[in-house]
């Protein structure tokens, strides 16, 4: 009732509004960076597809204005990804409430068969059939036939209002927007806020998280689901007996295969409640030892069976008649009535017994146990939770090292990085949790959350099986699941498996003088939603806003209470690690909101001094020169009072090559009562993500993702903005550190390598990573010492709090189930690590980085060159100590450099590197 009357009293309000607010029709077909004209917000044109989220398509538009916009005579247009003819047409009623959205529908995939959930109530259904994965969407202010040349659509294009080229497009605004995966990947792509810059690329992102959200402002939350299987029709003609083994077969599918048949065996596992709607059967007396290159036919089946599911217990003796069916890859019984199952006597049947082994290496070894009971042998490591907190589901690497991104330790398509892919593949099976339940759908939401619930499930922990599972196939994927589903009330006792602690409340003691550590703050945003207008939110179980979803230019907290979550967690982290100098990434730009730049990283400096008692930290200001355009988040540098003090006034890059991300921040510090022979030189960075590009930026499927050229040209402009700032603040030992958004062995990582610096983290501290995607474990966040530096290092830790922790935990997963997962402690605090280094302030004699005319290369082929709620007042560190040697220039733009590096060498040639003779030591690249 509760939820009801809510949602009447917001379809009320929105009612009330569209009476009460004068409509208008926009046909503006330009750019609207803005964000003041109606925009596709969200496309999901998979729906009905294997693995899909939703039975139908759907194409969500926005109204980010505070006006109603009537959709009369406009439409909803489809183009082929390859065609240059005619687009098709959809016309469109309606209207898009102020500030809100209007849910457009399409006929999904698979007909009548169309799998996922249902949309909640669309506004308007389109005739048209986008493909899922390429091809090119227009919202029109007409109803005629869009005709548009293949290409980049012009901006101004009469009739197109906003429009969206995917996949492999030939039409696209700025840069077709990739997609990830086939039909049967279940995701979408949505739109960054609601401006419209024109570049589909940048506007939009894929998305897994769906959203379709109506005029009425009810929404549905992507749930992946298992499925109901094809009905092949009832075979005619009696059915064949036959043993399980027999019905499984020797290959990857069953050979009876729309054949009636009958079996016998016992019931080893009931999913009768969960969503599986089934249960195991095996041949009885077999498991226990096997040898696989002998068991080549599994000796289990999954039966498919809403109808008798809740008739049959663990231990029944049970002779079942039924259909034989392959759905997604899974052998199954179907089962129609309770007809068809007879009870055997229990006299005389010798239960089945897990089979004791490791995991099998391969799919051929894996069917050979399809659906069998299996006591798992050996060690197993926590690889991913990504999805523990929405579906119970836990990614398990066999052996005790996690699932390693390939090119983290190897280079891009090499042979090494695809026998990393492979021994990935070998190792890799999901703990699940015997159903499909969605914890995160209104209609699971009072459903504790399975393994979470029962305690932290940590990346790189060890799992115990303490009873057996079934080995079993769903959504792509092997799985071991719990012979009877499980939720947050199992009692730990009862779970199949159990988790070690491998959580630590303070990073490793890596030595030192002085600690320098970065630390991606995860959009921390003073200026929460609730200060702007137009803001849309990501909401808990009770419909209260959490942290901004678009609409504006904030990214962080919806509000106070939301903030104050997140800062907690920020600031007891931070103060924890122990660190002297942090380098901030993330960081509102507050210069965005009409304030002062730094008015957000002072009340995180704030934050930080009221936590300690004390006036510990400072941050240094925003230098006088500033880039003419700036992202919505910046880089920062925080340091502590009584332990360093910035060495003059800190520098911003000015580069084209970083048009697309953050740019660089330096500055020098030196030891409270030191000398200029302790300077060391920090510069603070932010990579372009991997998550769009086009053109020579696409994704290259070598495993560096998209942008990949870009991030090249950064490292390359980073390196020798470097060598200038070594000549202006008089130092050479330089930590350059951040979120290069590149593992180890990618093309950037390998530019400042060849370009003299270390990358501490694999050198230091190889068993550990900063991040983890997909399952696997890697650095994209990175401290590189220039040699000089490298000489002071005493020790360095990646600590493990953030990436390695279930996402459910972060402040902006709050109330999301039942079971309330935030705690006000360091876990989550970020999905990045951060990494601390210890060093020494005594300096050890080495060359400069480049030093003996070494240039940076270039990996080949190389890219080509291309051009708020609760803010306090703080204020910035003491005056910094005066440098010397400096030439008084306050942002670097890089445009007197021509060809990366070149300029930078003829300087090291001419003998105007710095003026200090250093005794040579040998680089070290491991």
């Amino acid at each position: 009732m509760p939820n009801l009357l809510r949602r009447t009293v917001l379809c009320a309000t929105v009612a009330a509004t569209l009476v009460a607010a004068p409509l208008v029709s926009v046909s503006t077909a330009l750019a609207d960076p803005a964000g003041t004209g109606l925009v596709i917000s969200e496309a999901y044109l998979k729906g009905g597809s294997a693995n899909a989220s939703y039975k139908e398509k759907f194409v969500e538009i926005a109204n980010p204005t505070a006006t109603p916009v009537s959709l009369a005579g406009w439409s909803l247009q489809y183009r082929a990804a390859g065609s240059t003819g005619n687009f098709s047409v959809s016309a469109l009623e309606g209207t898009v409430p102020a500030n809100g959205t209007f849910l457009v529908s399409m006929a999904g995939n698979g007909g009548a068969n169309a799998v996922g959930a249902a949309l909640p109530t669309a506004d308007d259904t389109a005739s048209l059939n986008p493909s899922g994965t390429t091809g090119t969407l227009a919202l029109s202010s007409g109803t005629g036939a869009l005709a548009l040349p293949a290409g980049p659509v012009a901006t101004g294009t009469p009739g197109v209002v906003d429009l969206l080229g995917y996949g492999g497009s030939n039409t696209y605004e700025g840069t077709v927007r990739t997609v990830t995966g086939g039909n049967s990947e279940p995701n979408g792509l949505t739109r960054n806020g609601t401006t419209d810059t024109d570049v589909n690329g940048a506007d939009f992102s894929v998305t897994t998280t769906l959203t379709p959200t109506n005029a009425a402002g009810e929404t549905g939350s992507s749930t992946p689901t298992d499925p109901e299987p094809t009905d092949p029709g009832t075979p005619t003609g009696p059915a064949e007996a036959v043993t399980i083994a027999q019905l499984q077969g020797n290959g990857t599918a069953s050979p009876y295969v729309g054949k009636r048949v009958v079996t016998e065996g016992v019931v080893t596992a009931v999913y009768a409640t969960g969503g599986l709607n089934g249960y195991t059967v095996q041949t009885a007396g077999t498991g226990g030892a096997l040898d696989l290159a002998t068991h080549t036919a599994s000796d289990a089946v999954f039966v498919y069976s809403a109808a008798t599911a809740g008739s049959v217990s663990v231990g029944d003796a049970v002779r079942l008649t039924g259909s034989v069916a392959e759905f997604n890859g899974l052998t199954e019984l179907e089962v129609a009535s309770i007809a068809d199952v007879v009870r055997l006597p229990a006299a005389g049947v010798v239960q089945p017994v897990p089979a004791t082994l490791t995991l099998p290496r391969t799919d051929a070894e894996r069917e050979s146990l399809e659906s069998m009971l299996v006591a798992p042998q050996g060690d197993y490591t926590v690889a991913d939770n990504y999805t523990t907190n929405q579906y119970g589901e836990i990614t398990l690497a066999a052996g005790t090292e996690r699932l390693v991104q390939p090119t983290e330790v190897a280079r891009p398509g090499s042979p090494e990085a695809a026998a990393v892919a492979a021994d990935n593949a070998a190792r890799e099976v999901v703990l699940d949790d015997g159903a499909s339940t969605n914890f995160l759908s209104a209609a699971n939401q009072s459903i504790p959350v399975s393994w979470l619930t029962q305690g932290p499930v940590t990346v790189g922990a060890a799992a115990t099986f303490t009873k057996p599972v079934v080995l079993d196939y769903r959504n792509g994927a092997w799985k071991f699941q719990p012979t009877a589903p499980i939720t947050g009330a199992t009692p730990a006792a009862d779970l199949p498996a159990s988790f070690s602690d491998v959580r630590t409340a303070a990073p490793e003691e890596v030595g030192g003088d002085l600690k320098l550590a970065g630390f991606n703050v995860l959009n921390y945003f003073p200026t929460t939603g609730d200060r702007l207008t137009g803001c849309t939110y990501y909401t808990d179980r009770d419909g209260d806003p959490v942290t901004v979803r678009g609409g504006c230019d904030a990214r962080g907290a919806a509000n106070a209470d939301d903030l104050a979550r997140q800062q907690v967690k920020i600031v007891k982290a931070i103060n924890a690690l122990g660190a002297d100098v942090v380098s901030l990434e993330e960081i509102e730009n507050s210069a965005r909101f009409g304030k002062d730049r730094d008015a957000a990283v002072g009340t995180l400096v704030a934050a930080l001094n009221a936590a300690t008692g004390q006036d510990t930290w400072a941050y240094v200001p925003s230098p006088a020169v500033l880039p003419a355009t700036e992202d919505v988040i910046r880089l920062a540098l925080i340091y502590k009072k009584d332990r360093v003090a910035p060495v003059g006034e800190s520098t911003i890059l000015d580069d084209p090559a970083f048009a697309n991300a953050r740019q660089p921040v330096a500055d020098a510090f030196r030891p409270v009562g030191g000398s200029a022979d302790d300077d060391f030189l920090v510069i603070a960075n932010h990579f372009k993500s991997k998550g769009s590009g086009s053109g020579e930026n696409a994704d290259q499927g070598d495993g560096q993702g998209a942008s990949n050229a870009d991030r090249v040209r950064q490292a390359t402009a980073l390196a020798a903005f470097s060598t200038t700032e070594q000549q202006k603040y008089g130092t050479d030992k330089v930590f350059m550190l951040g979120d290069f958004n590149a593992y180890s062995e990618e093309d950037p990582m390998v530019v400042l390598r060849e370009a003299g610096y270390t990358d501490l983290g694999p050198a230091e501290d190889s068993s550990e990573y900063s991040y983890v995607f997909s399952g696997l474990s890697g650095s994209l966040d990175h401290v590189l010492a220039s040699p000089a530096a490298l000489a002071t290092v005493t020790g360095v830790d990646i600590w493990n709090i953030n990436s390695t922790e279930s996402v459910g935990l972060e402040y902006s997963r709050y109330d999301y189930n039942v079971t309330d997962l935030y705690r006000d402690d360091v876990y989550r605090a970020s999905d990045h690590d951060p990494i601390l280094v210890g060093f020494d302030t005594t300096a050890v004699e080495t060359p400069a980085p480049g030093d003996g005319g070494t240039t940076a290369p270039v990996p080949s082929p190389a890219p080509s060159a291309g051009a708020g709620a609760g803010q306090t007042t703080v204020t910035p560190g003491p005056a910094p100590i005066a440098a010397t040697d400096r030439d008084g220039r306050l942002a670097f733009t890089g445009t007197e450099l021509t060809g990366g590096l070149v300029a930078a060498l003829l300087l090291l040639a001419a003998g105007t590197g710095l003026a200090v003779a250093r005794r040579r030591r040998a680089a070290r690249t491991d």
